[in-house]
């Protein structure tokens, strides 16, 4: 098992990597024998995550890194339509999910019926962590230690709360 620490130096990277690209300036004339650059998109669609728990698939093999894209206007409006969601509104958040969900662990065909068989503390993760990747466009969260007040900022893609 592979656990992943938040440091100074990580978050500085983390806020470059999400930072806007800055404005671009007069293109130069490319030279002949100078291969075309390809440009790197500064907007970062896919994200790693940790559940708490982990899925256990039918072989008995647990599950718990996975990736989770950005969702699109199609994506949201897609379960609108799903008889599953018009008969249970609840079962809304298990098509979504099933739908940005990239890879769990081993798995890369993630439909409903994985995102089904979840754990309710990682399918309430996983909502929570849409929310802030889609609403606010990063996964740390701003967290206040209980004994010395001191502030600081957590990354919730990685690791279990209590770990270093």
């Amino acid at each position: 098992m592979r656990r992943r620490t938040v440091t100074a130096g990580s978050l500085e990277e983390i806020l470059q990597v999400t930072a806007p690209a800055p404005a671009p300036a007069a293109p130069a004339a490319p030279s002949a024998g100078a291969p075309a650059r390809r440009e790197e998109h500064a907007l970062r669609t896919e994200f790693e995550f940790e559940l708490p728990r982990g899925y256990v698939d039918e072989a008995g093999t647990l599950h718990r890194h996975g990736s989770m894209r950005l969702a699109t206007a199609r994506d949201e409006l897609r379960p609108q339509i799903d008889l599953r969601v018009k008969e249970n509104p609840a079962y809304l958040s298990v098509v979504l999910l099933s739908q940005v969900i990239t890879r769990l662990g081993t798995v890369t065909d993630v439909h409903a019926g994985v995102v089904e068989r979840m754990y309710a503390t990682d399918v309430a993760f996983l909502q929570d962590f849409y929310r802030r990747v889609n609403s606010e466009g990063h996964t740390r969260a701003a967290v206040t230690c209980p004994h010395c007040e001191g502030g600081f900022e957590v990354d919730l893609s990685g690791g279990r709360l209590g770990e270093s």
